[in-house]
């Protein structure tokens, strides 16, 4: 009953047409930046009893990446909402052509427990740029993050533009038997299927983001310390929960073992030589998620971790050697801090590997020849990604995130987030003063020649 009031009293405020103007919009983000800064604390606390994280990486990876989110926002807002000029067609003058943006309407995010805080404030950004009333639905698996979330938007906004519901599963459900004018899904491909199939019923337009076997390609021409180094906190933030992670490792086998050396190596240099006592090394989510994680290591021949803790729902940074396709661990994305290593003799080899299974959300490589670069661009089909790095193509505003296939569809950050959560109209105005006959009957052979000319 609560989320249906929520839902009618927003479509009511949208109505109202107050969420359309600039002024609205911007202030509507100074105030929720002002709020995030107030309780900054609070939300870095939240996050460490949630997932483990420390104060760095809370703010390196949620807190940080959300203000400069509303940053960016904030200062190319106006210039987003401005109308865009097109050229007109011969066949149309005289006259004026361009394009309008408006909002949706009702918009509903439903976010994820992984990054719980920053993949809830950053399509909300979005959505309240583009002037859309939002129902946010944080992860139940963080209900620390959860709570400060709900505190936060409940002091900013009015619960008519802006309100939080809490709750699992039957609130999802609830939600998802609304009729809103746009929905955002990030979370796996399972639940994907289930919000695309609920939108549907409706017709409602979607953005899903959600995962994969992201490869990581490493061939010999590559600075193999240096792509070690930059593998290892890629794979093993978050404790490997990311959904951009490194799924697996494909690795020529020409520097094999040179690599795994500098992979050891690193891990040591970053979590120590005892990684149990690392207190800035995050926990898995819970206990579900652990089991989940360490059965896919039974079997398997692990050169380096491999061994957890289940009172503190830790697990220690790990390598396993050894690995094929039909090796368990390769038959779903591990979200864990788990690396399977697979080599590959040419790169033709690891192309083929990669487009026997779904377009990856992400995809890695390290080398030092541009023709490789340019190959696998151009060969193999995935949603973002990085040359000589991992993870960091999410981390700006400038371009946009999102997967391709399987997972996921549309995107976001920045100019793509107000254009996902924005309906583009296209308009074109004609004037008065003259009005070509060309087009009205009756139809003769001069005004087909006319047309011909017109529409070359």
């Amino acid at each position: 009953m609560e989320i249906n009031c929520i839902a009618e009293r927003q479509k009511a405020f949208f109505e109202k047409n107050r969420t359309k103007a600039y002024e609205f919009r911007k202030k509507a983000l100074l105030r929720l930046k002002r709020t995030i800064l107030y309780y900054e604390k609070e939300i870095e606390e939240a996050l460490y009893k949630d997932l483990g994280k420390s104060d760095f990486e809370a703010y390196m990876t949620e807190v940080g990446m959300t203000l400069s989110e509303l940053n960016y926002a904030e200062k190319h807002l106006k210039g987003w909402m401005k109308e865009k000029r097109a050229l007109t067609p011969l066949a149309q003058f005289p006259a004026k052509s361009f394009e309008a943006v408006e909002p949706y309407g009702t918009v509903l995010i439903i976010a994820p427990w992984n990054y719980p805080f920053m993949l809830c404030m950053e399509p909300l950004i979005g959505a309240v740029a583009a002037g859309n009333c939002c129902v946010v639905k944080p992860s139940a698996y963080a209900p620390h993050t959860s709570a400060v979330i709900k505190k936060i938007l409940s002091a900013v906004f009015p619960k008519e533009f802006v309100a939080a519901v809490e709750g699992g599963r039957e609130e999802n459900t609830a939600l998802l038997e609304q009729k809103f004018d746009y929905i955002f899904f990030t979370g796996s491909k399972a639940v994907g299927k289930i919000v695309l199939e609920k939108a549907a019923q409706n017709l409602t337009p979607v953005t899903l983001e959600l995962g994969g076997k992201s490869p990581c390609i490493v061939d010999e021409t590559a600075n193999l310390k240096l792509a070690a180094k930059r593998l290892v906190f890629g794979k093993y933030l978050n404790s490997g929960q990311t959904c951009v992670a490194p799924d697996y490792l494909l690795i020529q086998e020409t520097v094999k073992e040179e690599f795994l050396e500098y992979l050891k190596y690193w891990i040591d240099k970053m979590f120590s030589a005892e990684p149990m006592k690392n207190q800035d090394y995050p926990k898995i989510i819970n206990e579900k998620h652990y089991e989940r994680i360490m059965k896919l290591m039974e079997g398997e021949h692990i050169i380096k971790g491999g061994f957890g803790n289940k009172e503190r729902l830790f697990i220690a940074p790990t390598v396993l050697d050894d690995i094929t396709e039909k090796s368990p661990i390769m038959q779903e994305e591990i979200f864990g801090p788990v690396l399977p290593v697979l080599t590959y003799r040419d790169l033709k080899e690891a192309e083929d590997f990669i487009k026997k299974g779904e377009k990856p959300l992400a995809l890695y490589l390290f080398t030092g020849r541009k023709q490789t670069e340019k190959r696998v661009l151009r060969e193999v089909s995935f949603g973002g990604g990085c040359i000589n790095d991992t993870i960091i193509h999410l981390a700006t505003s400038r371009m946009g995130f999102g997967g391709v296939g399987a997972s996921g569809m549309g995107s976001y950050h920045g100019k793509k987030s107000f254009d996902t959560f924005s309906h583009t109209k296209s308009i074109v105005k004609k004037y008065q003063g003259v009005d070509l006959p060309i087009r009205y009957q009756p139809y003769t052979n001069g005004k087909k020649k006319l047309l011909r000319l017109f529409l070359k």
